[in-house]
């Protein structure tokens, strides 16, 4: 596998902080930047084709309407505002909550385009009802620090998964507002010890990914952790359910009541019960070639097969292409050191990174500049 480094998009007066790519037009590439600004680029063309300026505050992450890439989730600050790009002049936005009460770090939006969550410095996460533009449900409880991340589970509709700086990963019954499993990263690993040799910072969880609905039946129901030690963790969620449901006692449920169905009672994991049976879990550290400080952001590869490469990006000024599908249910061995593809090194450290659904320009990179770089991977 190979990488050219093929252009840089300019557009930001500072740092860009987030992209996102189209799936439905291949080549439509979205950034955002700490200059309150949102550039959207068609990478066939040389020049940003649209520029948003849409508030004063850094904006820390986006993402697309499903259904209608014309329309985008904006967060600054505390605030989520929604914007078309037919109505970019005006730069006026569709609709505006301000639900969160402190600086929001990712907002997700659900397949269905029924649903935003808004995950925060205060360890909360707003769940939005964007079709009757209204707060649903507020997540508390299950963070005791900042939740960095947050993605919905495409396989179980009424269910999120949260990722914080408490090193916990937080599966969450929205319908209800209550966490119902806790994965803490913070306890010791037994099998990790030599972790302390590669960075002495706590396993925070950064950002978390998981696989799109289309992606399920050659990936599993999985979830990608990127964690501040600079590992990352893939994690087959639905085998680690099944693992701990015999422990606990599920509450009498109504069978008429699909969302009950989809979620188990409350209960924590720790790492060490996972020992027992751990082809749930890949852990990709430094040991084979992985990242040595943390890792900032992650993505699932949209070119050639989907989903076969997990890419990571980190502090370590690195992005690094996992090869990671077909280790799962083996798991690693000393013979298994081709799981990693490529390594990429930059100047900066990595803010954000998005794949396209095309065989070049695939790879998009924002680090700590205001150059958005674009990598073809073949």
């Amino acid at each position: 596998m190979a990488e050219t480094k093929l252009r840089r998009l300019r557009g930001h007066k500072d740092t860009a902080t987030c992209c996102i790519a189209s799936r439905d037009r291949p080549g439509l590439v979205v950034t955002s930047g700490e200059d309150g600004r949102v550039c959207w680029f068609d990478l066939r063309c040389k020049d940003v084709q649209l520029i948003m300026d849409v508030g004063e505050e850094p904006i820390s992450s986006l993402c697309f309407k499903p259904g209608n890439e014309d329309v985008i989730y904006v967060s600054s600050g505390k605030e989520v505002k929604s914007f078309s790009a037919h109505l970019a002049t005006s730069w006026k936005p569709l609709e505006s909550y301000n639900y969160n009460k402190e600086e929001i770090n990712q907002i997700a939006c659900n397949s269905k385009s029924s649903f935003l969550a808004a995950a925060d410095d205060g360890g909360d996460v707003k769940i939005i009802d964007i079709r009757q533009q209204c707060l649903y449900k507020s997540l508390r409880a299950g963070h005791s620090s900042i939740c960095s991340s947050v993605q919905f589970l495409p396989w179980r509709s009424w269910e999120v998964i949260t990722g914080g700086l408490d090193s916990k990963l937080v599966m969450w019954d929205f319908s209800k507002g209550r966490p119902y499993k806790i994965v803490d990263f913070g306890l010791p690993d037994i099998k990790s010890s030599s972790n302390a040799d590669q960075c002495f910072n706590p396993a925070f969880i950064h950002a978390i990914v998981v696989p799109e609905i289309d992606m399920l039946d050659k990936l599993d129901k999985i979830c990608v952790v990127a964690r501040g030690d600079g590992g990352v963790d893939v994690i087959n969620i639905e085998a680690e359910l099944a693992a701990i449901r015999p422990k606990s006692s599920p509450k009498p449920q109504k069978s008429s009541q699909s969302r009950a169905k989809e979620s188990s009672s409350s209960s924590d994991l720790d790492l060490e019960s996972a020992e027992k049976n751990g082809k749930h879990r890949l852990h990709l550290d430094y040991t084979l070639g992985g990242h040595t400080a943390a890792v900032s952001c992650l993505a699932f590869s949209l070119f050639g097969e989907r989903g076969k490469y997990i890419i990571s990006g980190g502090n370590d000024k690195s992005v690094k292409l996992w090869d990671w599908s077909s280790y799962l249910d083996a798991g690693l061995s000393d013979s298994n050191n081709d799981i990693l593809h490529l390594n990429i090194n930059l100047t900066k450290k990595v803010n954000w990174l998005c794949t396209t659904p095309t065989e070049t320009e695939n790879l998009v990179v924002c680090d700590t500049s205001k150059v958005v770089k674009v990598f073809s991977v073949t």
